[in-house]
């Protein structure tokens, strides 16, 4: 069964190029929606279902952060496979998101092979 996703990036040419590499996949990847930030990301869950989230950290009115507190704070959400992709330099955030329940993270610039080495096995 194919795998809906929820891509998180207020940078539309990040969103863009996670979609291409998550299409370009050897993952069996069904509809791809996309979210500016996490307020948008709340509205598309509400009207979508998705089986994965892969959202950035830093992003204006809702972060990434906020947003995976009200994910596992949601039944509904709480086992949805959260990925962090961040710019962060530091680890105090990325530990942070780890501590809130982020299924995994990583660092951009990233590489296709390291979005797929992340998340083999997920579909």
């Amino acid at each position: 069964m194919a795998l809906d996703v929820l891509v998180v990036d207020d940078s539309a040419a990040i969103r863009k190029i996670l979609v291409r590499v998550l299409k370009q996949s050897e993952m069996d990847i069904g509809q791809v929606y996309e979210a500016c930030d996490g307020v948008e990301a709340l509205n598309s869950l509400r009207e979508h279902s998705v089986g994965l989230i892969l959202s950035d950290i830093n992003m204006p009115n809702m972060d990434g952060l906020q947003l995976l507190n009200q994910l596992r704070a949601d039944l509904m959400y709480r086992h949805v496979p959260v990925f962090m992709i961040t710019t962060e330099g530091s680890q105090t955030k990325v530990m942070e998101a780890v501590n809130l329940g982020a299924t995994g993270y990583l660092r951009k610039p990233f590489t296709p092979d390291q979005i797929k080495e992340k998340l083999a096995g997920l579909a």
